[in-house]
């Protein structure tokens, strides 16, 4: 079994139901909007609160803070799927927020200022905000986590987003620049014949292949930004990302998946992870602009194991929930037209709004965080009325 059945719970079989899902759209946008308070932001669920952290104080950063949530609303307006109003006077003052609570780093994709500068950027592009855009993926490049949440490749995904909003020539070089000095830091296993990085994080070293802090987020910005990339150099980037896919997979009875870690000795216990941050569903979704077709049967695999091992029960939310592990489902339904995955996607969607009212009613209060809650949540339910696949501030920021 490539799960672990307690992470998981049986699917509620409800059928598709658009004016529920477009209802639950514009209740999560309406009670976040009607929640925050320029002090207080937005409070901090219980979930997202680690041991030691104070309650009282809000977090700001995009992957559970009140700038990932300001960036939803703001997506979410923008693209006619619910009204919001615009928060963007906060941006200036939640960033200071924010540097003062992370103390070094600023470069960081999702904890840094990187997301705010940005944001403040497509309010009122300028010369000046994109040479502090610049100066914090410059002091980032060196950084040895290695992974998309505090590393460079965080920095190489704010190149890309920057290149797609203005075609300017300055951060097709940054791109390339950072990838070679990622090329650079590859290290070879010689027990399963690829490449991987180490992630030195939280006070230790990792090898880790997931879709957040692993290989494979690193090798979706490489995909994505294959274009700024001379060909002979994205020729041997994909077989090194074909390669250590292919190499590292744990396939069973039709179905796949991977571990936690690269580059770990035979017989070690593994830790059975079935979700976007962790497992086959962040590998599904990060390879989902791979040309060629060569890791189709694999990423097909990888599909029906994470419908096998069904909703997650740590809830609706995008980086260890439901509706994370069904972008999945609708990346498929993209790459090979069968409907199939996109009833799964529409099931799981189900499944997730129920675990969403049920949360809502027992807690009495809403998640609000892009990442680990119900506004992230809210963007998929969107994505999977239109069909499309597109990530949050991973496959699309402006």
């Amino acid at each position: 079994m490539l799960h672990d059945p307690a992470r998981h719970e049986p699917l509620n079989a409800i059928a598709w139901d658009e004016p529920r899902v477009r209802g639950t759209i514009a209740r999560i946008v309406d009670d976040t909007v009607a929640a925050f308070t320029p002090d207080g932001l937005w409070p901090v669920h219980p979930r997202d609160l680690e041991p030691g952290d104070d309650p009282d104080a809000p977090a700001t950063n995009l992957y559970y803070g009140a700038v990932g949530v300001i960036w939803a609303l703001h997506y979410l307006d923008a693209i006619g799927a619910a009204p919001s109003p615009s928060f963007a006077q906060h941006l200036e003052p939640l960033r200071l927020r924010n540097r003062a609570s992370r103390g070094g780093n600023f470069g960081s994709w999702m904890m840094g200022d990187l997301p705010f500068e940005m944001m403040a950027w497509a309010r009122a592009p300028g010369a000046a905000r994109a040479d502090v855009i610049a100066a914090l993926i410059e002091g980032n490049i060196d950084h040895p986590a290695r992974e998309l949440m505090w590393g460079s490749p965080g920095s190489l995904l704010a190149a890309l987003e920057m290149h797609r909003a203005t075609g300017d020539e300055r951060w097709a070089l940054m791109f390339r620049r950072i990838a070679q000095r990622l090329r650079e830091q590859l290290l070879w296993s010689d027990r399963q014949s690829c490449h991987f990085w180490t992630q030195d994080l939280y006070g230790r070293q990792t090898r880790y292949l997931d879709a957040v802090h692993g290989f494979i987020a690193t090798a979706s910005v490489l995909i994505q930004g294959r274009h700024l990339l001379p060909e002979a150099d994205w020729l041997e980037w994909q077989d090194c990302i074909a390669t250590t896919v292919a190499n590292t997979a744990i396939r069973e009875d039709g179905r796949a998946t991977w571990p936690v870690q690269a580059d770990e000795p035979p017989g070690t216990p593994q830790k059975w992870l079935m979700q976007f941050c962790h497992g086959a569903p962040g590998f599904v979704i990060a390879l989902a602009d791979l040309p060629g077709h060569a890791l189709d049967p694999l990423l097909l695999e990888a599909g029906e194991a994470t419908w096998a091992a069904g909703p997650l029960a740590k809830g609706s939310n995008l980086c260890h929930g439901t509706a994370g592990n069904a972008y999945a489902f609708l990346v498929l339904h993209a790459r090979t037209g069968d409907a199939r995955w996109r009833e799964r996607a529409r099931a799981f969607a189900m499944h997730a709004i129920a675990q969403f009212e049920d949360e809502t009613a027992r807690t009495g209060r809403l998640r609000h965080s892009l990442w680990t809650g119900d506004i992230g949540l809210a963007v998929f339910l969107w994505d999977c009325l239109r069909g499309q696949a597109r990530f949050p501030t991973l496959d699309v920021f402006f």
